[in-house]
């Protein structure tokens, strides 16, 4: 008896997949019609610190937490530490290098640093924030209207530019909250931008592929229906 071959069916778009809508001016939109805003937040060597500076580093982050009205999300995203850049330029000084001994150094050390991060698998730490803007929610959302989110949770809801600005504003308040929480115990933060925020997703959904196939500038890329 033949057995029947199956046929493929067309792949699916992997945004399909996902609940965000679309990134507009440095803010992630949801497909349910609410904000997010990320933030790329520094570190501190909290083994280091003296114990009082441990306490107050402690009570620093209590207040902090306390002072919020809203949930956030901490997110540390481990990556592997990316050299290309910096083995450019030494393929560049090693050109430009006339004395052949300096080039032959040059060459050497560009051969250690490579094998040094390729076998050790050294790793680079990122820290983000998340920080959420549901408009919904500042209308005391109903009984009714959380049951429908949850039931319909991927439906896209399509912001006109008037509610995108007025919900944007209401969340740069809330970034800009939390900045100044996060300076209270010696962080610095920084809000991503369109082009980095792209990237970061990118890098999420595409650990492998982000390190063979770098990502096409925000301005090149084609929009799926435009």
């Amino acid at each position: 008896m033949q057995s029947k071959q199956a046929k493929s069916k067309p792949g699916v778009p992997a945004q399909s997949y996902l609940n965000i809508a679309e990134v507009r001016e440095d803010v992630v939109v949801l497909k349910d019609g609410t904000l997010r805003a990320v933030l790329l937040v520094s570190s501190i060597n909290f083994a280091l610190k003296s114990e009082d500076e441990q306490n107050a580093i402690v009570q620093a982050y209590m207040q902090f937490l306390n002072s919020l009205d809203f949930p956030i999300q901490v997110v540390i995203q481990s990556r592997r530490m990316n050299i290309d850049e910096y083995m450019g330029k030494l393929r560049e000084m090693e050109q430009m290098q006339k004395n052949e001994l300096l080039r032959n150094q040059i060459v050497d050390y560009r051969s250690y640093v490579k094998q040094l991060v390729d076998l050790a698998e050294i790793m680079q730490k990122h820290f983000y924030l998340v920080v959420p803007f549901d408009p919904t929610l500042e209308g005391k959302k109903g009984f009714m209207d959380r049951i429908n989110s949850i039931l319909t949770p991927m439906m896209t809801i399509h912001l006109t530019d008037e509610r995108f600005k007025s919900h944007k504003s209401a969340l740069m308040l809330r970034v800009n909250n939390v900045i100044a929480g996060l300076q209270g115990m010696s962080l610095n933060a920084v809000m991503l931008d369109t082009q980095s925020l792209i990237e970061l997703y990118y890098t999420v959904y595409n650990p492998e592929l982000f390190e063979t196939q770098r990502m096409t500038d925000v301005g090149r890329l084609q929009i799926e229906g435009e």
